[in-house]
């Protein structure tokens, strides 16, 4: 199943996307559905079924889910963890430990107050000349932090303020619209395999693409149950919560986001995420 959010008289509804069209479900946000489907003990896809309405409407897709904390991974993919100890001027530095180790990198990327969906702007920091996108899938987390579904996601980064120095990593990845989700979820019941999904980034400015990327899940170093038991330790995350997996597509500074610039994710089966950059700040 396609679930996210339309907006419908002024208000974000569920909706079921199928055919070309959205089928409304009244009266609830995708955070109200899972907490509803939780307090039901019934599986998501099931009760959106049951209670959507039979007839669907044209509507575009916007953020799919109002996350209640948001939540990201690092060094999953050894070309991130052997480019940033590139631009730390390392070989073998702390992002490859990360990448060899047990423990995975976690932080917390923000709330719905810093995120944006399809079509919405993604924030360059007005301090910062190297910010680039970071195309991840995203994990959707119910009750102990079980997989509803997933959908896409770009990290947005100001990498050139945690290359000055890494304890400045919450200024380089929190803040306004750093974080773009969409377009749908796809659930667990339907999306069998997570990692062998082809994932591609464009970026164009003025017409003309700058840059073009693409990798596949199948190249995720770790397990995505893995990540999410290790988000779990000590640290109750709460439904609805959202947990991006990491990037395997790079972007150089030669590409780095100017303002205007769009930004074009693309999962086949999921669909695609495009944000246009604007300066915020």
């Amino acid at each position: 199943m396609r679930l996210g959010q339309i907006r419908q008289e002024g208000r974000a509804v569920a909706a079921i996307f199928e055919d070309g069209l959205a089928r409304p479900v009244p009266n609830h946000t995708l955070t109200d559905l899972i907490a509803h489907a939780e307090a039901e003990q019934i599986a998501l896809w099931d009760l959106a079924g049951r209670i959507a309405s039979r007839h669907g409407v044209e509507a575009a897709p916007i953020i799919p889910i109002f996350p209640v904390e948001v939540w990201a991974c690092g060094c999953t993919y050894e070309m991130s963890a052997s480019f940033r100890d590139a631009e730390h001027g390392t070989r073998e530095g702390m992002y490859a430990y990360v990448y060899r180790e047990a423990r995975p990198e976690i932080f917390f990327k923000g709330t719905s107050r810093v995120c944006v969906g399809p079509g919405q702007p993604i924030g360059l920091r007005a301090d910062s000349k190297f910010t680039a996108p970071e195309p991840e899938l995203a994990v959707i987390l119910g009750s102990k932090g079980r997989v509803l579904g997933y959908t896409l996601a770009n990290d947005v980064s100001a990498w050139d303020i945690e290359r000055e120095n890494a304890l400045y990593l919450p200024q380089s990845k929190v803040y306004t619209a750093c974080c773009a989700l969409g377009p749908v979820i796809v659930t667990a019941d339907e999306m069998l395999d997570p990692y062998k999904l082809s994932m591609s980034c464009t970026i164009t400015r003025g017409g003309k693409s700058t840059f073009e990327g693409q990798t596949s899940t199948a190249r995720l170093h770790r397990k995505i149950e893995t990540l999410i038991e290790y988000l779990l330790r000590a640290n109750p995350v709460p439904t609805g919560s959202v947990l991006l997996t990491g990037t395997g597509i790079i972007v150089t500074a030669e590409s780095a986001l100017a303002a205007g610039d769009v930004v074009s994710i693309r999962v086949p089966e999921i669909g695609e995420l495009s944000n246009t950059a604007v300066v915020v700040g």
